[in-house]
């Protein structure tokens, strides 16, 4: 089992940047790649941007540009670092691992409000 607690969601003005991390725990051995994904009120979850073991990347066309996701692996931490925040922004976001045998762990979500 793998567990994810995720930090530092907040609110924050539309063009502020915030930085949100996500420490793994357990048997983070089978963790290959490592996920952001984010659900607004009334919507369905969706991927914001995902990075595999390797350090390959990619993003939601939505937040190209202005959202990196990085990777430290020694502190088995994933990042995602958001500039130029939009109100649409706003959502709860969740860190995702993807584990051997399509095994797949959730954070418990941290929100991100940006008032316009």
């Amino acid at each position: 089992q793998v567990q994810l607690v995720e930090s530092g969601g907040g609110l924050v003005q539309a063009g502020g940047s915030l930085r949100l991390s996500c420490t793994a725990s357990g048997s983070i051995f089978s963790i290959n790649s490592m996920a952001w994904y984010r659900q607004a009120p009334g919507k369905q979850r969706e991927l914001v941007a995902v990075i595999t073991s390797g350090g390959s990347t990619d993003y939601a066309d939505s937040v190209k540009g202005r959202f990196t996701i990085s990777r430290d692996n020694a502190k088995n931490t994933v990042s995602l670092q958001m500039s130029s925040l939009l109100a649409e922004d706003t959502a709860v976001y969740y860190c995702s691992a993807f584990g051997n045998f399509n095994a797949r762990y959730w954070g418990q979500g941290t929100q991100v409000t940006v008032s316009s």
